[in-house]
């Protein structure tokens, strides 16, 4: 029987809706000429609400998987696994989804933490009351004080962010030394022994700029923060081991004072082995008049690039402190790529941001934001290194690995 060509590319797509059978294959095809480590395959367990685990495997070896409820309703949404292809390599994987027993384990690659303040916690990175969501009223006077390093962070091997839980949603970054997970041992306070030990620290001031990509709004000369807002919600939705989610959720946010509010979920998901994120955003109604503001901090003596094409980039030092006796100058690149269809503007620099004014046709808006410290034994060393590979960074994003579900 034949298959219309609608239904095959349908089954390309990321997310691609399975049939009803329990055992099927997938065929994942690298389109580059390079090499291509940990791609992400995300299959939608859509009519599969009785998944409870799942194995997948490739030329008979197990393959890490991993099972996500996204909508926390205690069913399985999407499985996703990771996928390492030679240049036009093409791989077929075996998956199989069981109706009973748990999510298999595997060695975790990414981490993800929420932490309310233990004042009996005599040191500053050893914090012990794990949360899974916290929300507070929009009038909440310090919400910035009440998580454990001010707000949900998450890593993958390469990198470390965490997002101030207050109007200013702003991710902040964690620089590391060597290639590994660190935040559980250092909560983004690193110790002067765990310095010793070749562990990271923090690398960026963000102070009330967009830091690495803060979506904020825009009255039309300017970006606003993101208030004033009925509640404010932070919650760790995946923990890994293959991806890990965190979301943060604005209800009744007034963007614009001559629009109905809207309410907002921005979701960040970080996969191992990258050291870029994603970002989709959420709104509840249709936001095409709607503008908003992102982009990426402008850091103190940086070299900006951008293709003018939603690429923008930039290298520079500064210290991550004002306690400039504490601390030493770190040197960072960051970068932020933005879908063309998504701008509306890119402005010109000011001392603190580079900034594009972004909007969206519909319910939904996406982008990812990438960085790196000058600090890593595994990264870039100057401006011209940093800026050649996000070059090639942006040619991988638009030609991602394909899959197709047999």
């Amino acid at each position: 029987m034949k298959r219309s060509l609608s239904f095959i590319l349908l089954l390309c797509l990321p997310g691609a809706i399975i049939c009803a059978q329990k055992h099927f294959s997938v065929v994942v095809s690298n389109p580059l000429t390079t090499a291509r480590t940990d791609q992400p395959v995300v299959i939608s367990l859509a009519g599969h609400a009785d998944v409870r685990s799942a194995l997948v495997t490739c030329n008979g070896q197990e393959v890490p998987c991993q099972l996500d409820d996204l909508d926390e309703d205690d069913c399985f949404d999407e499985l996703c696994f990771l996928a390492d292809l030679e240049p036009k390599e093409r791989k077929t994987y075996a998956v199989e989804l069981f109706t009973e027993g748990i999510p298999r384990s595997y060695p975790a690659r990414v981490y993800a933490e929420m932490l309310m303040r233990n004042d009996k916690m005599k040191q500053k990175n050893k914090h012990d009351n794990y949360v899974a969501s916290l929300s507070v009223r929009g009038d909440c006077a310090n919400s910035y004080n009440l998580l454990h390093h001010h707000g949900v962070s998450f890593e993958s091997e390469l990198n470390g962010i965490r997002i101030y839980f207050d109007k200013r949603q702003t991710p902040d970054l964690y620089g590391k030394r060597h290639r590994r997970l660190e935040l559980q041992a250092t909560q983004f306070y690193t110790s002067d022994e765990q310095k010793a030990q070749g562990y990271g620290d923090d690398v960026l001031w963000v102070g009330n700029t967009f830091g690495l990509g803060a979506l904020r709004g825009w009255n039309g000369q300017a970006p606003t923060m993101v208030e004033p807002v009925k509640t404010r919600t932070q919650r760790v939705v995946a923990y890994g081991p293959l991806r890990t989610i965190v979301e943060i959720e604005d209800r009744g946010w007034v963007v614009d004072q001559r629009l109905p509010p809207l309410n907002m979920t921005l979701r960040y998901t970080q996969y191992a082995g990258h050291r870029d994120t994603d970002v989709d955003i959420f709104f509840n109604r249709d936001a095409a008049a709607y503008r908003f503001a992102t982009g990426i901090i402008n850091v103190k003596n940086s070299v900006e690039f951008s293709d003018h094409r939603g690429l923008r980039a930039c290298w520079g030092t500064d210290y991550p402190s004002t306690d400039t006796l504490k601390w030493k100058p770190e040197t960072v690149g960051l970068a932020i790529l933005i879908p063309q269809r998504h701008i509306v503007s890119e402005k010109h620099a000011n001392t603190d941001n580079y900034a594009f004014v972004v909007g969206t046709d519909n319910r939904h808006m996406s982008y990812k934001i990438c960085y790196c410290s000058a600090n890593e034994d595994f990264g870039f060393v100057s401006s011209t290194e940093w800026f050649e590979w996000l070059k090639l960074w942006r040619h991988e994003v638009e030609h991602p690995a394909v899959w197709m579900v047999k």
